[in-house]
């Protein structure tokens, strides 16, 4: 971070709890949003996290309607708008500016590949229909597609387009992109890859959208102000333990199930229950078990405080 921004700071790409009946956790999600909000963090709900792809649109407005009641004062508020449908993201996207989100986020549409051409006409034609602020969400896992940074940047200038999610691997890329956009006040890049979080904050990345957030926030929040300090060695401390904890529910497990995961170690501090959308579906209770001995040997081991949410903020 050079330069102060309006989109910039921890971000975090929160998950869709719900119940055994597929509809919302309202409780959860009042959990979840005062937990991050004491930790100084911003949601981004209705994301890749958010198993966004899998809930009716039923859901999502009520999951929408919910946020918008517990936005606190001065804080920002991100929502996923990404459909295969266009006029579907517009009609959502508008929906979220009335009920108080501050900036959507979409990616391209997964079904057909599209060129560098169709991509850019893409995100125009959804900025000037929504007319609100548009961050564009790069994840090649998932759309199968790589939006060319040369795109991007061309859309930056964009009235309405104010920031990209990058969730695409590669160092090149990164650095790159801080390089592009680092110093530029009327554009925001935020990385969605948590393994190189420390090296973006201290090259001029804007802010962090990492899905470990949902279960230790302040350790985000930690990170970027270390980051703000130029303390270096704090900054890669809590990287180092960022990696510990990503690696917990990710490593050797697909996202969906990783999500699982994530959710089974949420539940440990009493956020949610561990209750995924079809198509997806939960492991074995073997593998529930030991994901959460895994995590009570690894805060035991490295000496991780994670700090249980409050009923009320």
């Amino acid at each position: 971070m050079n330069i102060k921004k309006k989109y910039q700071g921890v971000v975090v790409p929160v998950v869709t709890p719900v119940t055994n009946e597929f509809t919302l956790d309202e409780g959860a999600v009042e959990r979840i949003f005062n937990n991050l909000y004491a930790n100084n963090v911003s949601p981004f709900f209705l994301g890749t996290t958010g198993e966004s792809a899998s809930l009716p649109n039923t859901l999502k407005q009520d999951y929408l309607q919910l946020a918008g009641k517990l936005k606190k004062e001065g804080t920002m508020l991100y929502a996923g708008i990404s459909s295969n449908c266009f006029e579907e993201s517009v009609e959502f996207a508008k929906r979220c500016f009335d009920a108080g989100v501050d900036a959507v986020a979409a990616t391209l549409p997964s079904y057909y590949p599209l060129t560098e051409a169709q991509m850019k006409k893409y995100f125009e034609s959804l900025a000037e229909q929504i007319k609100g602020p548009l961050i564009i969400y790069n994840i090649p896992a998932t759309t199968h597609m790589s939006i060319p940074l040369e795109v991007i940047d061309e859309l930056s200038y964009h009235e309405y387009i104010v920031g990209t999610k990058d969730s695409e691997r590669g160092e090149s890329r990164l650095n790159e992109s801080t390089s592009l956009w680092g110093n530029r006040a009327d554009f925001s890049h935020f990385l969605g890859w948590a393994a190189k979080s420390a090296h973006a904050l201290l090259n001029g990345s804007d802010g962090l959208i990492p899905s470990t957030g949902n279960l230790h926030p302040g350790l985000y929040s930690r990170m970027m102000m270390a980051a703000l300090d130029s303390d270096q060695e704090q900054v890669f401390r809590y990287q180092y333990h960022s990696d510990l904890l990503g690696d917990l529910y990710q490593s050797g497990r697909t996202l969906g199930e990783s999500l699982w995961a994530l959710k089974v170690l949420m539940q440990e501090y009493g956020l949610c229950e561990p209750v995924v959308m079809p198509p997806l579906q939960p492991l074995s209770k073997v593998e529930e078990v030991r994901l959460r001995r895994g995590l009570h040997e690894l805060i035991e081991r490295e000496g991780i405080q994670i700090n249980r949410p409050l009923a009320n903020v």
